[in-house]
């Protein structure tokens, strides 16, 4: 019978095996790896043991609840000569009283929670690990070739999220943080909250070796709507019971509030908080994960690609199909082996819930080529994301008689401007050509063809007919008063007699409306033929402040009526305030562990004080883990308020330093600087 190997102390090495698996910014102390890469433990024996080849010696790894061979949660393995990068298998090398273990995991093996036990009849533990998908292994299915990429969508703790308008694009600096002390267990805490895991534990663990699966979970999962999810979804403006959606800058404290409060949903997240989240989770899991911003993001409420939008003279849109200014969603990077070759790579999927996939309330993964293509057959729910960056635009006025016309359409009001972060720089990236061909193109006609999309509408340049638009001018920021402009041209061969109505009203970036805050009389004009005209429309902060929201937006709306036909034109366009400057210098020496003052300033460009301000400064490895807040009270009006905020860098790289003002009158004013940390 062969001699039973008896273990004085384990050794997991959790330095160096974390820092070859790319963990060890989540801890030193614990081990972390990646799937299909090998990690060594040291047993150190008791005097006298011997640990050989050719013994009985057998391991087993499991993972779950109820671990199983058959559903791949379990997996029993022996010392082999080599390591296998295509099973779990294990070799060894001994020497004087100590055995250096290399293990490695199959490449497809379910991520989590695993158990390491040496089975020689009895089973000794030799530890606990977590597994991971492996961006940097060829053999898993989420492996990305670029090491520069990686670096930006598995390893880096924070980036920009794209918001606004397409020609007033803003920048949210945000902290992901997923190595922040306790977020890789909050992450696995979310998948063993779902209602897939409640049901079936034993098969939702074995279906966690597949990245599409999780994605789909995490989709579910980041929002409350039917499930035990981390964040509730509000629009309405009133967040009295939680926190304004605008007020989060990081994950982590989303995430450990939810994990805190027992699994309670957080109070509340708008769609770059959905998405923000996700990436945070998707990253801690090892999945490559960037946010993405759509500019005119379609809601077809009725799946046949075309927003029918129907007005009143107020511009109410009274139809279920709505635009929202923007949407934020996240992509994700891995192979489609359930789909046909060339759908692999990018893979969109939306956190925000408005959209019911197969019962549950979440959306994709969706390949972003099956959208290009218009493949709107393949899984998951590409119909639905297909239409939020392709769908035309047809509008109609209804008239309080209940006659009703049509107006001019669109089909590049949708999905403009399609944005995320670049890969190692602070700058924006369009792809929206990986989502759609060039307008206009021989090839979006042929997709258009094959999503059975015939609602084209004619696009040309400078037609015959009556035309109005808005224009604005550049110096638009919050507290002043300002002018825009209804600009008129007649371009048929007679004089038409006009009236115009010309209007401003608060907006939300979804779309929704708010109070007027500027309204013109009726103006009536006669334009003689290829004669242009101008309607004047004032803001003044008076009257707007008391209606915009967080966002800052104001959407301006003229309405044009050739008085002989009754034909109604009309121009509309969002603009978004500016808001003013945060001036930062960071004083100190900028190395590990010595304390750094962020400098700050910022001048009140409103005409009243504003009460209550805050900056808040926040970082991965730079302020702990946590927002650091600094209360300056009351700044009167166009006064300067100054701070001077302490913080202590913890590890050494590239890190950004988020810095938010806050007030009663003016909120999310918002900026970063880029630190590099020395040792």
């Amino acid at each position: 019978m062969d001699k039973v190997v008896e273990i004085e102390r384990i050794d997991l090495v959790c330095e160096v095996n974390n820092t070859d698996h790319h963990t060890l910014q989540n801890s030193a102390d614990r081990l972390i790896v990646r799937r299909g890469l090998p990690f060594t433990i040291t047993l150190h024996l008791r005097p006298g043991t011997h640990f050989q080849n050719g013994d009985n010696i057998n391991f087993i790894a499991q993972t779950g609840p109820i671990p199983s061979v058959e559903a791949q949660t379990k997996a029993k393995f022996s010392l082999s000569r080599f390591i296998s990068r295509s099973s779990w298998s294990a070799t060894a090398e001994m020497s004087d009283s100590t055995v250096s273990l290399t293990v490695c995991s199959h490449p497809n093996a379910p991520i989590g929670v695993y158990k390491l036990i040496l089975d020689q009849g009895e089973a000794i533990g030799l530890g606990e690990f977590v597994l991971l998908f492996n961006p940097w292994c060829k053999q898993d299915p989420v492996y990305l070739a670029s090491e520069a990429e990686r670096e930006e969508y598995v390893l880096s703790q924070d980036g920009l999220i794209y918001r606004g308008i397409p020609n007033r694009i803003t920048v949210l600096p945000w902290t992901f943080g997923q190595f922040e002390p306790g977020i890789l267990d909050i992450c696995l805490q979310i998948l063993d909250e779902s209602p897939n895991y409640i049901s079936d534990a034993a098969l939702d663990c074995s279906e966690r070796r597949n990245p599409v699966y999780v994605t789909r979970v995490l989709s579910a999962m980041i929002n409350s709507l039917g499930d035990k999810g981390v964040l509730v979804g509000n629009w309405s403006d009133d967040y009295e019971d939680g926190v304004k959606p605008t007020v989060w800058k990081d994950s982590c404290s989303i995430l450990r509030q939810w994990s805190n409060d027992g699994c309670r949903a957080v109070r509340y997240g708008q769609c770059w908080v959905f998405a923000a989240v996700a990436c945070t989770v998707s990253r801690a899991l090892g999945i490559p994960c960037r946010v993405v911003t759509n500019y005119g993001s379609a809601r077809d409420s009725n799946g046949d690609l075309v927003m029918e939008r129907f007005y009143n003279e107020f511009d109410e849109n009274i139809a279920d199909d709505s635009i929202w200014n923007f949407h934020v969603w996240v992509e994700n990077w891995m192979t489609r082996p359930d789909l046909s070759l060339g759908y692999e790579g990018w893979q969109a999927s939306d956190p925000t819930p408005q959209h019911r996939s197969e019962g549950v309330f979440c959306c994709g993964p969706v390949p972003v080529r099956a959208i290009k293509e218009g493949e709107l057959t393949f899984k998951y729910d590409v119909p639905f994301v297909y239409a939020e960056v392709n769908a035309d635009v047809v509008e109609y006025i209804k008239l309080r008689d209940g006659r009703v016309f049509k107006m001019g359409g669109s089909t590049t009001e949708v999905g403009k401007s399609i944005s995320t972060k670049a890969v190692g720089r602070d700058e924006r990236e369009d792809i929206t050509h990986n989502y759609k061909y060039p307008e206009g193109s021989e090839e979006e006609r042929r997709v258009y063809e094959k999503a059975n999309h015939h609602n084209k509408l004619a696009q040309a340049g400078e037609e015959p007919g009556l035309h109005i638009k808005i224009k604005v001018t550049p110096d638009m920021q919050i507290g002043s008063d300002f002018d825009v402009y209804a600009e008129l041209k007649n371009n048929t061969m007679v004089t038409k007699s006009c009236r115009v109505m010309f209007y401003a009203q608060a907006v939300s970036y979804n779309g929704k409306l708010g109070e007027t805050c500027g309204l013109g009389e009726f103006t009536e004009m006669n334009l003689a033929s290829t004669e242009g005209g101008r309607v004047t429309l004032r803001l003044e902060y008076a009257e707007y402040s008391k209606a915009i929201t967080q966002d800052r937006m104001i959407k301006l709306l003229a309405l044009l009526i050739d008085a002989e036909t009754r034909d109604f034109y009309r121009a509309k366009k969002t603009i978004i305030l500016d808001d003013p400057e945060i001036i930062v210098n960071i004083l100190g020496v900028p190395k590990v562990g010595q304390n750094l003052v962020a400098d700050l300033a910022l001048q009140n460009p409103l005409p009243e004080p504003l009460e209550n301000c805050v900056f808040t400064i926040h970082g991965a490895n730079l302020t702990d883990g946590k927002p650091i807040t600094h209360e300056v009270g009351t700044v009167g009006p166009k006064e300067f308020v100054t701070a001077k905020v302490q913080f202590t860098p913890k590890l050494p790289g590239q890190r950004k330093i988020l810095i938010d003002f806050a007030s009663d009158k003016l909120h999310n004013v918002e900026t970063y600087e880029n630190l590099v940390i020395y040792e």
